[in-house]
């Protein structure tokens, strides 16, 4: 590093050695001191490494990231303890022979070190397209700087901690890929000539090795430059700082047992020592204005010779050599310290023998994969073809990040062992630097599973040459389907039938061909609409979402507008994702709408009368209401409580005040409702009174149900009536018990419709609204003799026009008398042969001759399947006794069968 014509940082010299305790992916290195070991050891105590037999490492998948650089994903699986037991590899192969491809350090926050950043971060940041995460680095420390050598864009930011057996990767400025172990030397030279030696630059502090040496800043000097990103220089270090801060080879300014305030430039750098004979040379040899040079050179430990750090394009450190001439190699230090013998989540880097490939290597302990071993890294090391490997920090900061092929945004490549991702010291970028190219290949992005009637807008990730993504204008795109079950409009295809078919985009000589199905009912496992009963009055509305879940596992959350509605009770109609009740039919008490898809039903009940209860009127102070605005910068909001509103219904409301004249775009003033008000039940819609000052603004309410979903709802999309109104929220899709959490005025800034920056408004009267519980009508107690027309009814004796029959083991009853004298609707469908039975808040269907029937919109398999006889279906009595919930009794000795 350049300071200056007299203050050129040299490199030569030679410094000795250290020893810290250092937690490396939360695992404990053994030490004297816990002041600087990570916290929650006991958690990432794992299982040891029993003998294992020989393992396999088979490739399952490839794909290119760019030029010169491909994602490899390998499963490795090898036998513990009698057990076969597997984990995912994955590896980032680069081709060093390519010259648009390179590797590159990526570091910290915006680049800097000592402050700590996640590797998908870090990756973003220093617009690299994929990489893992790097050196080791002292948990309990929030600064993290790395503890290896650091060279970045050809230049060191940071020196190697003095341990043994530590080893690092680097890339040569002509692209010949180095591992080995280095120390530090240097000397800072005053202009009067004595000399001082030099520590470090940016380092964290540590504990060392040595014996004699306690803690690493005490009587020594390190350089800090603006890389440095830590908020201290470091922090913990157990000393006071005499600092100087040279610029351009001079000294500006000198400060002594305190550190300097002012930011260190690009061109300048701080000499930081820490008490004893370190700050007795600054403050007796060093003066403003006048020169100083530091000297410093990295050191091969194998080699035993000074190694110019300007001949490395970049360098990382690392823990353990693993791999040396192609073998599992002896540890080069203990690997306790890093659970070596346990199975954990793993991360190394290594090259091939003849120098031309680098593979980046992670090993996941994430859902069935096991994690591995130090050894079993080793096996996988070897079995990859590495010549040369070493281990990286491995646990919960093993980290990928990739860019898949055509796509613009770098993303995880895999799951992280904590389920989150850990803020590291460094990590290894994957870098571009190819030219833009011409059209390769294009891969198509939307739904390959459609429902009837949907429309899905497809699109296209494009790569050129390089196999770095390019855009694709949509005017030179030709859109094609191989079957005809739907239709094109530019790239929106409208399901029209049920089938599979090959869609096909054309742009250019390129084409790109996408597999779809438009399923049909035999693919749905089960069909639900969220919603509580709806309310059987004329001009009652209810929303109906609907959860489609397929066989697979595969789940969908739709509006009605792919399903047949039918109407039963009452004439209705569905629009915008809700139903409207209308004219009701005579004497109907309970009403069904039934959404069908491809024939496969499910329903919700409507029933006459609703339950009220008040949650809130505001008369009695229970909580804190407290105001919240967004973005806090530029908005302002209050919250009160008020009793002087015009027609106020009670005597107090609560008012949300709001001043949105500053900033821009969304802009939003809360009433936070202490912990949240509790919905509880099966309440269809929460009803408020809202006093509207006019101003067109948004008013919504903020759910957070039982399965922890926020729902923002809308309690007014526009406040333009004046006074008070009483306004309804739907809660369908809320699972409850759920949590009022705000209300809030919002403004999304449009100018389309003028909106008023400043005023408030009232809430009072919260409600929640339920429908009556749905009656079960009362039962029947019925008996039959199998191979009989006579029955009786609660004792009445009554004939049957078909007899239950014993077949096969099973004994069926006719469908209709039994259901209808339940009190049961029963519709049957001749096209379909499908019956429904509508009883209480139940739907059961059945199909002639097919063993599945649906329950409220599950799908079941029966042993056996309904039947007609003599023009008369009978069905399983195991039906009524299984899932309709009546009690069946058989006596075998009189064939008697009794159902009530």
């Amino acid at each position: 590093m350049k300071q200056g014509k007299h203050g050129r940082m040299k490199r030569r010299g030679h410094l000795g050695t250290k020893v810290i305790i250092v937690a490396m992916s939360g695992i404990l290195i053994a030490g004297p001191v816990a002041s600087i070991a990570p916290e929650g050891l006991g958690q990432w105590l794992a299982p040891q490494a029993s003998a294992a037999t020989a393992s396999q490492l088979k490739l399952k998948s490839q794909s290119i990231l760019t030029s010169g650089a491909k994602r490899l994903d390998y499963s490795f699986t090898t036998t513990r303890s009698n057990k076969s037991v597997k984990t995912d590899v994955h590896v980032i192969e680069v081709d060093l022979t390519n010259p648009y491809v390179s590797l590159d350090t990526i570091s910290g926050k915006s680049g800097s070190v000592g402050q700590r950043n996640n590797i998908l971060n870090m990756t973003k940041e220093s617009g690299a397209i994929g990489g893992i995460n790097g050196d080791v680095f002292i948990m309990s420390n929030s600064e993290g700087a790395p503890l290896g050598a650091q060279v970045q864009n050809g230049v060191l930011t940071s020196t190697p901690s003095r341990l043994s057996g530590m080893y690092a990767f680097s890339l040569t400025k002509d692209r010949q890929p180095v591992i080995d172990s280095y120390t530090f030397t240097g000397t800072v030279t005053a202009s009067n000539g004595n000399t001082f030696n030099l520590e470090g630059i940016n380092k964290s502090a540590y504990f060392g090795e040595t014996d004699g040496i306690t803690y690493s800043h005490s009587n020594m000097i390190y350089i800090y430059t603006s890389a440095w990103g830590g908020a201290e220089r470091p922090k913990n270090s157990a000393t006071k700082p005499t600092e100087a801060l040279v610029i351009d080879g001079i000294v500006t300014e000198i400060s002594v047992e305190t550190a300097i305030t002012t930011a260190i430039p690009e061109n300048g750098y701080i000499l930081r020592a820490g008490q004893g004979d370190a700050a007795k040379f600054i403050r007796e040899n060093l003066k403003v204005g006048e020169a100083v040079t530091a000297d410093y050179a990295l050191r091969s430990k194998t080699k035993g010779v000074n190694v110019e750090p300007s001949t490395f394009s970049m360098l990382i450190g690392g823990h353990t050599l693993l791999v040396d001439n192609g073998a599992a190699s002896a540890f080069s230090r203990d690997i306790a310290g890093v659970s070596g013998n346990s199975y954990t989540s793993r991360s190394g880097i290594g090259y091939s023998k003849d120098g031309t490939k680098v593979y980046l290597i992670t090993a996941e302990k994430s859902g069935s994969n096991t994690g591995l071993s130090l050894k079993e890294l080793q096996q996988v090391m070897v079995q990859l073809g590495v010549h040369k490997g070493l281990n990286l920090d491995g646990g919960g900061s093993t980290t990928m990040t990739e860019r898949p092929l055509g796509s613009t945004s770098v993303q995880l490549a895999h799951s992280t062992q904590e389920s989150s991702q850990r803020a590291v010291s460094n990590g290894i970028g994957v870098f571009t630097n190819a030219p833009q190219g011409s059209l390769k290949g294009m891969m198509v992005r939307g739904s390959n599973v459609m429902l009837l009637g949907q429309n899905v807008t497809y699109g296209v990730s494009a790569y050129d040459t390089y196999y770095n993504p390019m855009s694709v204008d949509a005017s030179a795109q030709t859109w094609t389907s191989s079957a005809a079950i739907g239709t094109f409009s530019g790239n929106v295809f409208t399901a029209t039938k049920i089938g599979k078919t090959q869609l096909t985009v054309k742009s250019g000589d390129v084409t790109a061909n996408y597999d779809v199905e438009v399923i049909g009912q035999e693919q749905i496992a089960s069909m639900k609409i969220n919603a509580s009963a709806g309310m059987l009055s004329p001009g009652s509305t209810l929303q109906v979402p609907i959860t489609v879940k397929l066989k697979n596992g595969s789940t969908y959350n739709l509006t009605g507008d792919s399903f047949v509605w039918e109407f039963i009770g009452f004439d209705g109609e569905y629009k915008n994702g809700a139903i409207s009740v209308g004219e009701l039919e005579k004497d109907a008490t309970t009403g069904y709408a039934i959404a069908r898809y491809d024939g496969y039903g499910t329903t919700v009940p409507f029933v006459k009368g609703e339950q009220a209860s008040v949650i809130e009127d505001f008369e009695t102070a229970r909580y804190a209401i407290t105001s919240q605005v967004t973005p806090a910068e530029t908005t302002k909001g209050t919250v009160k409580i008020v009793t002087d509103l015009p027609e106020q219904k009670s005597g107090k409301a609560l008012q949300i005040g709001y001043d949105f004249t500053q900033g821009t775009g969304t802009r939003a003033s809360y009433a936070v409702l202490g912990n949240g008000l509790t919905l509880s039940g099966s309440p269809s819609s929460l009803t408020m009174d809202v006093y509207s000052d006019t101003s067109n603004n948004w008013v919504r309410a903020e759910i957070v149900d039982a399965a922890g979903k926020t729902h923002l709802l809308d309690v007014a999309k526009e406040l333009n009536w004046t006074g008070w109104k009483n306004v309804k929220v739907d809660l369908a899709g809320v699972a409850f018990p759920a949590k009022l959490k705000r209300i809030y005025v919002v403004t999304l800034g449009q100018a389309d419709v003028e909106k008023l920056p400043v005023g408030s408004i009232a809430i009072d009267n919260l409600t929640l609204r339920t429908a009556t519980a749905v009656k079960e009508p009362a039962r029947a107690s019925i008996v039959m003799t199998a191979g009989s027309t006579k029955a009786t009814v609660n004792g009445k004796a009554l004939t049957l026009e078909a007899a239950p029959l014993i077949q096969q083991g099973s004994t069926y009853v006719p469908l209709r008398f039994v259901t209808e004298a339940m009190g049961a609707e029963v519709l049957y469908d001749d096209k379909t042969r499908r019956v429904t039975v509508l009883r209480g808040s139940q739907m059961l269907e059945m199909t002639i001759g097919k063993k599945d029937y649906t329950l409220n919109g599950v799908r079941y398999t029966s042993d056996v399947a309904p039947f007609t006889k003599n023009g008369r279906t009978l069905i399983p009595i195991r039906l009524f006794s299984e899932k309709l919930g009546f009690k069946v009794k058989y006596e075998d000795k009189l064939r008697q069968i009794t159902i009530d």
